[in-house]
């Protein structure tokens, strides 16, 4: 009797607060709409950061895919996106939500799979929700086993390490929009990346809890090789936005050094694990004796080098 009164208890926990949450949900993409009407009404923008708005992105993301899905032509509504733990906080939640759109989404832990797939969204729409930890050897048969391939809309890394690595190795698909987190501790003047290293994870990269990813300039390089235009950065300068060049878009494009955005954020760690809130050169210095590749010169360096 006791154990069927605590799983009546349990069962009584999960609805209620289940109701409770999709209730909010549903609550912030009718309040996100009043922000669409708006941005549609942007014409060309001086910066991405005029359109922003933050439903269930990390920062004003779902704002600038708003405006960008206005402006780009989009002929298949679906998206990829990775390094999204459990998919409550991410750039194409309200792409799937709002707009109806197919997507697949990766992320190296068990768990948070299993809590997308437990969420209502995996069935109420084409989520696919795939665990695997990214390499730049395995992501095109990620893609390719899960369905994806070709021409689709958007396509959003971050995954705090191999970015510009894996982003380089995709061939498999030809997202019209893509969002690639950039470190901008690096400044906006080297184009740097941390070395390839398959097995890359950042909290033990290095204990600052800085050293990952690529600099913006390293970015705009490979998406230029890849038929792509920056179009810009987020307020927070954490994410660069591209739109391949041989649509139609209207957009105005930027050089690194125009577009790059420095990021406020302070992250910075001690050896402990505490945060130490380093700002400026300080984060380049906790870090110095890294190395970096510059993807301009083939060549690897110490990161005091840059400075």
């Amino acid at each position: 009797m006791r154990l069927r009164i605590t799983n009546i208890a349990q069962r009584f926990k999960r609805l209620v607060f289940g109701d409770i949450a999709n209730l909010c949900e549903a609550n912030i993409v009718l309040t996100a709409g009043l922000h669409i009407q708006r941005i549609r009404q942007l014409g060309t923008v001086e910066s991405l950061g005029e359109a922003e708005f933050r439903a269930f992105s990390q920062w004003g993301e779902d704002g600038i895919i708003q405006y960008l899905i206005n402006k780009v032509p989009i002929h298949e509504r679906s998206f990829v996106e990775f390094g999204v733990e459990n998919y409550t906080e991410s750039n194409t939640r309200f792409l799937l939500l709002h707009d109806n759109w197919k997507g697949l989404v990766i992320d190296g832990s068990h768990s948070h799979v299993d809590f997308i797939k437990r969420d209502s969204i995996s069935w109420k729409h084409d989520l696919t929700a795939v665990c695997r930890f990214i390499t730049r050897e395995n992501i095109n048969e990620i893609l390719a086993g899960s369905g994806f391939s070709g021409d689709i809309g958007l396509l959003s890394i971050d995954i705090d390490g191999n970015d510009y690595w894996v982003w380089e190795k995709i061939d498999v698909i030809r997202p019209r929009i893509v969002i690639c987190e950039y470190n901008s501790v690096f400044g906006c003047e080297h184009a740097v990346t941390v070395p390839y290293d398959a097995e890359f994870e950042r909290g033990k990269a290095h204990y600052c809890n800085l050293y990952h990813g690529a600099s913006l300039a390293a970015l705009c390089r490979l998406a230029t090789g890849k038929g792509y235009d920056f179009v810009g950065s987020n307020s927070t300068g954490t994410n660069a936005f591209f739109v391949r060049n041989d649509l139609q878009h209207g957009l105005r494009t930027f050089t690194a050094t125009e577009g790059y955005i420095e990021s406020k954020i302070r992250e910075s760690r001690n050896e402990a694990g505490k945060l130490t809130f380093l700002t400026g050169e300080d984060r380049l210095r906790a870090m110095q004796d890294m190395p970096v590749y510059r993807v301009d010169s083939n060549t690897t360096v110490a990161i005091r080098e840059l400075m």
